[in-house]
């Protein structure tokens, strides 16, 4: 219990003892210390003054002896003599004794205790009691009623059962008639000092296997989250808690879509036919004719950068910079036939990232530059075989996209970006002289660069025109022809082999093919679809031959392939916005996201099942446990249930006006339990084939709800806050369950919350700093792994129960920035996770370590 200054009580492990009676009752009134008998229910403390500190109530008073501040002692339901716990009390606080004998009846599972017995029947009725007449009784009996304490077998009566109505010495001369609740004069609580929850050390037993010494073994545990102190308690039955890591381990096996939506140029074609593209910190190897993904997985934050060598067997890949030295921004050069890592340069180097790197062309690709996403956009050029800086400038260009060698001159660079296209000549000494072509004040963004065969200079910039620079006779360079190509931004430019040159606009999501050798006269153009998004990259299927037909990638992380002569057909889907919904089949390997592009999509295996377009930005999701329908909620507070069959649209019911953040049904599948950001839970009857909803109640709260799970037995909800609070409702009572001691022992259906005793190991864990915060965990369906994702990508698979600080577990990380969900398919063979700025989703399979 709390004492007056609101702190709470520690909770020690200690054998049953008998405390020592202290030698005299001492109490302190006015800043001195008095002797004798205290009779009133809070000794000299007067009403409504507030305690002394800690040091001053410690001190030992006048005359020798200690105050007694606390006592441990063991409280038995006299209902049900089979539970019972020890607890830590503060005999010095202010709260009324009445409440004190409520609150310890809670952690006892009784309502409205308000009577405490020794085992030989006398009644107590205050701390003053329990500091002095009853000092060496341990074990008190609490019932409702006054009824005297009936013997447990186990306990032995030092004296014969008195009367229930019995008064103790100090009260020899009140009338032994029992006083009524309306004559005692019950004091009200103060509405400044809230119940307090009891925190005992022992635990409610409830079965003869468990002795109390065993019980008391194990300590609530307690967690440090965005630095508050938080408390859980341990259920008396859960499998034994192993340290070590798991004997599985995550391995890789699909990457779903494509970085469009923020990227440029980053789609190319390996020579066996594989598609090379990057997603989240992986390069992904797409094998259309097999089916098949290889990944290189070296980089430890996103690729923001890529090039193909001229061989076309190595590739050249940027990272950006994140958190601590692994994390550094750096350049990886690798084999895309054996995906070895050849060399890596740049640590240290990079401020921010890599926003751009290219190859060389005539000296067979030895030198690479890159250039800085930091502040100065600084360009620099290496020997990558050795590792060597060859020379280095700072463009001082702040939004700088792109950077190119020149085909015929290994010493030419050229750097394009927002109101800024130069090319820099780089010297012997290493030094670089400059010329700018485009400078500032000018607001033409060049978004993408392409050479003709006798080297003149092809630009696209973002107002849809397309320029061309030739080189007069004294080396300056001059505009020679311009036009306008697009409405608007251009994205992507391909010079192929017999000089026709591509161009794909971003708005207009045309794609258009000029002759360059007929002063670039238009050959032919086609649309993608209105659901594909602009074009983002295209590159030849077949690079060198010239058949037309293309990849191309979109600006909502889809790829396409076609040609101008016919129509393109997707062949990678992907979401383009956040992705936080997520749910998985309750019997067969299929799971769908929900994304706040306003897409439902299903996925069995590889392949995309349906994609639909709900009209309203999806956050959360779930699978009827009948696996007909699927329900999910909206960020204006819309409820839209689709057919998981056929994908197509049921029911769309306004909830509320806040996101519905997390949203799941019950066991038996006729209840959907809706939490949001407004606090509230909302309840919905749900049909059997879970197409028809009808609204049953609302439970209200305060803060926002994240994470969601039902119990077993569909009677309680438990919660995750946005603060990482863990709160319990109560389905039956419509109310929430304000005692977490109470709902220790209940066993949950799912467990997708992020804090609570059985998943707190995952917290303060002593092997890698909590520099990050846990935004999604999950348990599996065997019950014996816990996934868990942090606010900087990485993915940890722990034993589950995972309890203790010291969990060991196998690690991955793919992803910049957060980890949105992860859930174990229904047969924990396989896991999904989805997350990053990118949208980026995952399938991994669970392999031995």
């Amino acid at each position: 219990m709390l004492d007056s200054d609101e702190e709470s009580f520690t909770v020690i492990s200690l054998p049953v003892y008998t405390p020592e009676p202290p030698a005299a009752s001492y109490g302190k009134k006015n800043g001195m210390w008095y002797g004798g008998t205290s009779t009133g229910t809070s000794g000299w403390a007067r009403t409504g003054v507030r305690k002394q500190s800690v040091a001053e109530s410690d001190a030992p008073p006048p005359g020798g002896g200690k105050p007694s501040s606390g006592r441990v002692i063991r409280i038995v339901n006299n209902m049900d003599h089979s539970i019972q716990c020890r607890v830590l009390l503060n005999l010095r606080t202010t709260q009324p004794f009445e409440e004190v004998l409520e609150d310890l009846g809670q952690v006892l599972k009784m309502s409205g205790a308000k009577r405490m017995y020794t085992i030989t029947g006398q009644e107590v009725r205050s701390f003053s009691q329990l500091r002095n007449e009853f000092a060496d009784v341990e074990t008190f009996y609490l019932g409702t009623v006054m009824v005297p304490p009936a013997l447990s077998p186990g306990i032995s009566a030092p004296l014969p059962i008195e009367s229930p109505i019995r008064r103790s010495r100090s009260r020899a001369t009140v009338a032994s008639l029992p006083i009524s609740d309306d004559t005692r004069g019950r004091r009200a609580r103060s509405k400044s000092r809230p119940r307090v929850l009891y925190a005992p050390e022992g635990e409610i037993i409830r079965n003869t296997d468990y002795t109390l010494l065993e019980v008391l073994k194990e300590e609530p545990m307690r967690v440090t989250i965005r630095g508050l102190r938080r408390t859980f308690y341990p259920p008396i039955h859960h499998a034994p808690i192993d340290n070590s890591p798991p004997e599985k381990k995550l391995q890789l096996d699909w990457v779903y879509g494509y970085r469009g939506a923020d990227s440029r140029r980053n789609l190319w074609v390996l020579p066996t036919g594989e598609l090379l593209y990057y997603v989240a910190a992986v390069a992904v190897m797409y094998d259309r004719d097999e089916d098949s993904q290889r990944h290189y997985t070296g980089h430890t934050e996103d690729i923001q950068c890529m090039e193909l060598h001229p061989s076309r067997e190595l590739v050249a890949s940027g990272q950006r910079a994140g958190r601590g030295r692994r994390a550094q921004a750096h350049v990886r050069i690798w084999s895309a036939d054996t995906l070895q890592t050849l060399h890596v340069f740049g640590m240290a180097e990079f401020e921010a990232g890599v926003s751009a790197v290219a190859f060389s062309q005539l000296n067979g690709g030895s030198y690479v530059l890159a250039v800085d996403a930091g502040r100065e956009s600084i360009l620099s050029v290496w020997q990558w075989q050795w590792g060597h800086l060859l020379g280095k400038v700072a463009t001082l260009q702040e939004e700088l996209t792109g950077a190119a060698f020149h085909p015929l001159d290994d010493n030419l660079l050229i750097t394009h970006g927002k109101g800024h296209l130069a090319f820099w000549n780089r010297r012997k000494d290493g030094f670089f002289e400059r010329t700018d072509i485009i400078k500032p004040p000018s607001r033409t963004n060049i978004t993408a660069l392409q050479f003709e065969q006798d080297g003149d200079v092809v630009t696209a910039d973002s107002d849809g025109f397309i320029t061309v620079y030739s080189v007069d006779s004294d080396g300056a360079y001059f505009v020679r022809m311009e036009f306008e190509a697009h409405i608007k931004g251009i994205s992507s430019l391909v010079m192929l082999s017999e000089g026709t040159l591509i161009s794909g606009g971003e708005k207009d999501r045309k794609i258009a093919a000029w002759d360059t050798l007929q002063n670039y006269k238009r050959i032919t153009e086609t649309k993608l679809p209105d659901s594909a998004g602009g074009v983002r990259s295209i590159y030849p299927q077949r690079p060198g031959r010239n058949d037309g037909n293309l990849y191309v990638g979109t600006t909502r992380n889809n790829i396409m392939e076609g040609s101008l002569q016919r129509r393109f057909n997707q062949v990678v889907f992907g979401h383009h916005k956040p992705l936080m919904g997520l749910a998985v089949h309750p019997d067969d390997e299929m799971f769908a996201t929900a994304g706040n592009d306003k897409n439902i999509a299903l996925w069995k295996g590889h392949k995309l099942l349906f994609a639909t377009q709900v009209g309203y930005e999806c956050v959360s999701l779930a699978w009827h446990p009948s696996g007909g329908a699927l329900a999910s909620g909206s960020t204006e507070g819309h409820l839209v249930v689709l057919n998981a069959d056929a994908g197509t649209h049921v029911a769309t019911l306004r909830v509320c006006g806040s996101p519905l953040n997390c949203l799941q049904y019950n066991t038996a599948g006729d209840t959907l339990a809706i939490g949001s950001q407004n606090g509230s839970i909302y309840l919905f009857r749900v049909s059997r084939d879970g197409f028809a909803y009808k609204k049953l109640n609302k439970i209200r709260g305060a803060q926002p709800l994240v994470q969601l799970d039902w119990s077993l037995d569909g009677n309680y909800l438990q919660t995750v806050t946005a603060d990482y609070d863990l709160s319990f409702w109560d389905i039956k009572a419509l109310s929430p369950e304000k005692s977490p001691i109470a709902m220790k022992d209940v066993k949950w259906y799912t467990y997708n919350s992020t804090v609570g005793f059985l998943v707190s190991g995952m917290w303060n864990n002593r092997f890698y700093p909590m520099t990050s915060l846990i935004t999604t965990a999950s348990r599996s369906s065997a019950h014996d792994l816990l996934i868990s994702g942090d606010s900087d990508g990485h993915l940890r698979i722990f034993r589950y129960p995972c309890a203790s600080p010291k969990a060991e577990y196998n690690e991955v990380k793919v992803y910049t920035g957060s980890v949105y969900c992860a859930r174990f398919l229904f047969n924990d063979r396989c896991l999904v996770s989805s997350g990053g700025v990118d949208a980026a989703l995952m399938l991994w399979e669970l392999v031995d370590d």
